[in-house]
């Protein structure tokens, strides 16, 4: 049909758009998973005997809030401790800040790997079509396509498994899928979610902290206090590539 021709012919990376690249790199007692977006930049190491998380060191390069930094501490309070098979989204996601807790959650899935991982994420900025605005979404993990999704009116219409479901809706079908694959899925969903962000305005920034307390900035307590941080990086654009020069502000934080 007309529609998927069209998807095919525009593929992600060719399009203005949001970019993230999220990379982990296990060693002898010590994994660092690192995240950069146009919104976020961020890094986790997790130091453990193999079993056990011994000490959580995150960075907080750059936030979209200025009381985000705040959830580093409590990073450290949810996984210090803990089992590596137990730093799971199932540990308090929505009183840390989301994206230090993934980040600890898949470093931890990959702790005892030899190799590293890299994901690199591409969604498209909205096009307008008759049947709504259209995404592309797009994710690789070590160079390999492993998911490509078409999203138009806020409905998936590519593949044919997620075609009438939502980013909100399709948990489901992310779990059916073999463990490679899922990991792929579901880092490609959070990242359709966060990439709203980069084409909204400030206000309607602002109006989404209310929405509902899903993270350590948006908690009742503290929501009222968040001013808007640091603005949109457009990777898309070109110039600096993301996770550029973090390894070696981590390093200054935490030392190698």
């Amino acid at each position: 049909m007309s529609g998927s021709q069209t998807s095919e012919q525009r593929s992600a990376a060719s399009l203005p758009g949001y970019r993230r690249v999220l990379r982990v790199e296990p060693g002898e007692g010590a994994v660092l998973a690192m995240l950069e977006d146009d919104l976020h930049c961020m890094a986790v190491r997790l130091r453990h005997d193999g079993q056990r998380v011994l000490a959580v060191e995150p960075l907080m390069e750059r936030v979209p809030w200025t009381v985000c930094p705040g959830a580093a501490d409590m990073l450290v309070r949810t996984f210090k401790g803990v089992p590596l098979d137990e730093v799971t989204a199932r540990r308090d996601k929505q009183a840390n800040c989301t994206h230090l807790h993934d980040l600890a959650v898949i470093g931890a899935a990959h702790a005892l790997e030899k190799a590293p991982v890299e994901y690199r994420v591409v969604v498209s900025d909205p096009r307008e079509t008759n049947a709504g605005p259209e995404r592309q979404l797009e994710i690789r993990c070590g160079g390999r396509l492993m998911h490509r999704w078409v999203e138009r009116g806020g409905r998936f219409v590519e593949p044919a498994g997620l075609v009438g479901l939502s980013a909100l809706t399709m948990r489901d079908w992310v779990a059916s899928l073999d463990t490679g694959d899922r990991e792929a899925a579901r880092l490609l969903q959070w990242a359709s979610l966060v990439a709203h962000g980069r084409t909204m305005t400030d206000e309607q920034r602002r109006g989404s902290l209310a929405m509902r307390p899903s993270c350590f900035t948006m908690q009742p307590e503290r929501v009222g206090q968040a001013c808007m941080a640091n603005g949109i990086n457009d990777f898309s654009a070109g110039g600096r590539q993301p996770l550029e020069g973090l390894h070696d502000a981590f390093e200054a934080a935490y030392g190698p």
